[in-house]
């Protein structure tokens, strides 16, 4: 029996946003271990949120090698990281896709994991979605796992294995909606990109406006 590596929450993080990046980043791609790290420091499209240190990052990066999962190259100057996740686990791009949005924001229905991987792999209906999770769900050693419905849900959601087993009891009991709690360090970060934004367009507008002055100047 083929038996899956397993993979702290970072590992799977990083291994999610190489993955990602490939698509929605080209230009970009390979990565930096710096682009590497804001990207699984993301606040949005991540569950859950983590603030994982380029020390942290190039760990899981090591540890990924074990595994023939990244590939490094080097270019101005700076090592770069892919991913060779489609070789190194046998698996087609849809697969794969569905993985690494998986790892990237957690549990989540057919619907949802149709949606969100629109940017890896298009799905054209929901059908497609749940046959390549079931095939996940079925192999020799599971990919994926079917979650029990949460109370008030009409839709299962799936799970990733990649981290180990899950306690599928402890889940049944999680509400199917709870306000995640306002972290004031994360407000305190955007009121701050705020202001940093509202700076950077009044430097804007009176560099436009003397521009303006000096093409009258000119005529």
């Amino acid at each position: 029996m083929t038996m899956l590596p397993i993979f702290s929450p970072l590992e799977a993080r990083v291994l999610g946003v190489l993955i990602e990046k490939e698509k929605t980043v080209p230009d970009t791609y390979p990565l930096s271990v710096n682009t590497l790290t804001l990207g699984c420091n993301q606040k949005t499209a991540r569950d859950p949120v983590m603030s994982a240190s380029e020390t942290e990052v190039l760990e899981a990066i090591d540890n990924l090698k074990n595994y023939a999962l990244i590939i490094e190259s080097s270019g101005s100057r700076v090592m770069r990281y892919a991913h060779n996740t489609r070789k190194a686990f046998k698996l087609p791009e849809q697969s794969v896709a569905l993985l690494a949005v998986l790892m990237l924001r957690g549990p989540q229905t057919a619907g949802e994991l149709r949606l969100n991987c629109d940017r890896l792999h298009p799905f054209g209906d929901i059908s497609s979605v749940e046959a390549f999770l079931d095939e996940l769900a079925e192999a020799e050693t599971p990919w994926v796992i079917k979650l029990p419905k949460l109370p008030g849900s009409r839709e299962h959601r799936w799970m990733h294995l990649l981290c180990g087993e899950i306690d599928v009891e402890a889940l049944k009991s999680t509400p199917l909606a709870t306000q995640r709690r306002i972290d004031p360090d994360e407000v305190a970060e955007l009121r701050a990109e705020v202001s940093r934004l509202d700076e950077e367009v009044t430097m804007l507008r009176e560099m436009v406006e003397k521009i303006r002055q000096s093409l009258v100047v000119s005529r």
